[in-house]
């Protein structure tokens, strides 16, 4: 019975350690939220900066869309697997900036979730205008997987 305990604890190691692995949040690919944007976020450095792309699909301008940098930092030391981060997108086809927070998770369903929260600061001609510069909004994304 003393020689079974250690192949047992062994084998249990085993069959648990992928799952352990699998509940990690990995913000590096593709992604998709709530409105249809899809976004890249590429590798993560040792500082915890990554670059990536943004496209969105909604806009408040009348200017065509076209894909916009994304510059970012991940929150390097969450033992959790569900790493805080943010990310700053300057649009290339209008004068507005947006700024994202927020954490990644893994669902109960094991999927990746990035739930953020977003300002967007838009020009104005001049400081009386500056109330309507600012919005800010949510957006849940989700992994987007390449069709088949």
């Amino acid at each position: 019975m003393v020689h079974t305990t250690p192949f047992l604890l062994v084998l249990s190691l085993a069959l648990v350690a992928p799952s352990l692995s699998a509940t990690k949040c990995v913000l590096t690919g593709q992604w998709t939220n709530d409105l249809g944007s899809n976004m890249t976020i590429g590798a993560i450095n040792g500082r915890g900066e990554f670059p990536g792309s943004y496209y969105t699909a909604v806009t408040a301008t009348t200017n065509k869309i076209k894909e916009s940098p994304l510059q970012g930092s991940q929150h390097r030391t969450n033992e959790q697997g569900q790493p805080t981060f943010g990310f700053t997108v300057n649009w290339s086809f209008s004068d507005s900036i947006t700024v994202f927070t927020g954490q990644c998770y893994m669902d109960k369903d094991g999927k990746e979730v990035l739930k953020t929260m977003w300002l967007l600061r838009s020009h104005v001609d001049n400081i009386e205008d500056d109330w309507k510069a600012t919005r800010v909004g949510i957006n849940i994304f989700t992994r987007l997987h390449p069709q088949k």
